[in-house]
């Protein structure tokens, strides 16, 4: 105990409680960007692909004799150098993803957290929610927040704020169960409501 997450508004009787274990971690740069660059590769979708000289079509034949055509020789139009040719060295689907271990996922993501709070860019409020799916009423929660990108954690994404932020440039919306470590790093702003600290915390802590 001994830490608090500041109200959006500023008002002290706003603030939230939470875990040290979870909001006090230290700052660990290289475990952060082993999280980071383990998201973005799983992002790509590795689905380059080109032919090799054994996928193209054609070259069953020798294209002209060995000797006497006073052109260099060649066995198959397949090849490289050939204009319908395979490519050399051809690009393959795969894989990006890397592994992370879930105790490690669960350190990052308190690293980070805890390193917004320090730098005061994580703040709590419940009345960010809006009560219509009106994107209007929504910016007009927005215009207190000086921040370029904002990202709002919330317990369960309702229909009113998924409805009313889905218009708004960079303004994400994301549930706290699927909380993104690109998000995080990328968000100048994060607004979480109470309810979705509370779940941050059990599945952190």
């Amino acid at each position: 105990m001994g830490l608090q997450i500041p109200a959006l508004n500023g008002n002290n009787s706003n603030n939230v409680d939470v875990l040290e274990s979870v909001f006090g971690q230290t700052y660990n740069e290289t475990l952060i960007h082993q999280l980071v660059t383990r998201y973005l590769a799983g992002a790509r979708a590795g689905t380059k692909a080109q032919k090799t000289r054994s996928d193209v079509s054609g070259g069953g034949a020798k294209p002209w004799k060995q000797k006497g055509t006073g052109r260099a020789r060649a066995g198959t139009t397949r090849g490289p150098i050939w204009r319908t040719g395979g490519v050399a060295f051809a690009a393959r689907p795969r894989n990006y993803e890397q592994k992370l271990n879930k105790k490690m996922f669960r350190v990052g993501i308190r690293s980070i957290l805890s390193e917004l709070l320090r730098q005061g860019r994580l703040v709590i409020s419940d009345a960010i929610v809006p009560a219509t799916p009106k994107t209007k009423e929504f910016s007009e929660k927005l215009k207190i927040i000086d921040a370029r990108r904002v990202l709002i954690i919330v317990d369960k994404v309702d229909a009113n704020l998924a409805l009313a932020s889905r218009n708004i440039p960079n303004v994400e919306v994301i549930e706290a169960e699927n909380l993104s470590p690109v998000l995080l790093v990328a968000a100048d702003k994060i607004i979480a409501t109470s309810a979705a600290i509370k779940r941050l915390e059990e599945r952190l802590a």
